[in-house]
């Protein structure tokens, strides 16, 4: 015992407590959890991948070369001085078309930019020229001059077969963060978006693969890493990723690119006639669903069919043909009437249907070019 029987501390214990003391004081806490004989882990064998991993990794290596980087430079003029400068404006995605350097991207990655730059994977970069915009469509091509060893054309898929729950892809640059691979499925089909210019785009892919700011112009993929859209919008309240993207399909790509490659615009299928947009119809007082006719171009195609122009006599108006339906298919806006010309090629004849002083009637026109 360290304790006397009499009560008193011992010479033993002050002798203990003293070392104890003397250890606690010069040894620090620290050192007494370290242990010098601690080895790494045993590794776990982890087995092979599984097979959708593989294939996720295996889309990525094989389009990663096909995507690339866009930087658009805004010239300013500096308040201090009559000086030009380049300002940085904005990034985006986009994808080699073919072998020849051209490049698809969307039209609001590069509408207001000064100049263009396009990263490739291997991180050169080339100056790049627009050759053509359909900004109804939101879509660009652009030309670059990198050598053909480095041009690797996306492989093309089709969108007339895509079903909701299918398997897709997102590879871009958001938040200029270099090349990005996102999964997930395809949400939904046939939904509408409105592009820059306040037009409609429709047929468009929803998806809840993940695309942010920076990703606008890069390839929507199917399981077989063929292109299926452009990522073009996402819904979101607060302008990152809320699970709500949008992608031009590449039916629309396909036919599209071509004739901005061919005329630097999209060529679009018309009836050379105006057409009344909705705030003037219900000023005029028109009843009805309907398109009204304003004026016919002479020697068009409307004028050859017989459309009857709005016309105005002193302070009298004289109301126009009302167009209902094209190929039977019900039209009550302008944005209608274009989409529904879209469907058919120059010179392709459509059956329009109309109302005239409150009477249906059928009229066939023979579809002519219009540009952009």
């Amino acid at each position: 015992m360290l304790r006397s029987i009499s009560g008193r501390v011992s010479p033993l214990a002050i002798l203990v407590l003293f070392l104890l003391g003397f250890w606690l004081l010069f040894s620090p806490f620290e050192n007494r959890l370290f242990d010098p004989s601690a080895t790494p882990r045993a590794i776990t064998a982890r087995g092979d991948l599984a097979e959708d991993e593989k294939n996720t990794i295996e889309i990525f290596k094989n389009i990663s070369p096909s995507v690339v980087y866009i930087t658009t430079i805004a010239v300013r003029r500096n308040m201090f001085s009559l000086n030009a400068v380049e300002i940085p404006r904005g990034t985006g995605t986009g994808f080699i078309w073919d072998k020849q350097g051209r490049v698809v991207t969307n039209f609001h990655v590069i509408s207001d930019a000064n100049r263009i730059e396009v990263t490739m994977a291997d991180h050169s970069t080339w100056k790049a020229v627009l050759v053509g915009a359909a900004p109804d469509k939101d879509l660009a091509v652009l030309q670059i001059s990198a050598p053909s060893h480095l041009l690797k054309p996306i492989p093309v898929g089709e969108s007339v077969d895509l079903q909701v729950g299918q398997k897709v892809f997102a590879v871009g640059n958001p938040f200029g963060l270099d090349q990005t691979i996102t999964a997930g499925i395809i949400s939904a089909l046939g939904r509408e978006i409105k592009a820059i210019t306040g037009r409609t785009i429709r047929n468009m892919i929803q998806t809840d693969a993940a695309i942010n700011p920076g990703n606008s112009g890069g390839p929507l993929l199917d399981s077989a890493g063929r292109l299926i859209g452009v990522n073009t919008a996402i819904y979101s309240p607060s302008g990152a990723y809320a699970g709500i993207g949008f992608a031009v399909p590449v039916s629309e790509i396909n036919r599209v690119i071509p004739q901005l490659i061919r005329s630097g615009k999209l060529i679009r299928p018309g009836i050379g006639a105006s057409l009344a947009d909705a705030r003037l119809v219900r000023r005029l007082g028109v009843e009805g669903e309907g398109v009204l006719v304003l004026g016919v171009e002479k020697g068009g195609p409307a004028h050859k069919a017989g459309i009857r122009p709005t016309t105005q006599y002193g302070n009298e108006i004289v109301l126009g043909d009302i167009i209902t339906a094209i190929q039977g298919n019900k039209v009550t806006s302008y944005d209608d009437i274009r989409n529904e010309l879209e469907k058919y090629a120059v010179g392709d004849q459509v059956e329009v249907t109309i109302l005239r002083d409150g009477s249906p009637a059928q009229l066939t026109i023979r579809l002519e070019a219009l540009s952009d």
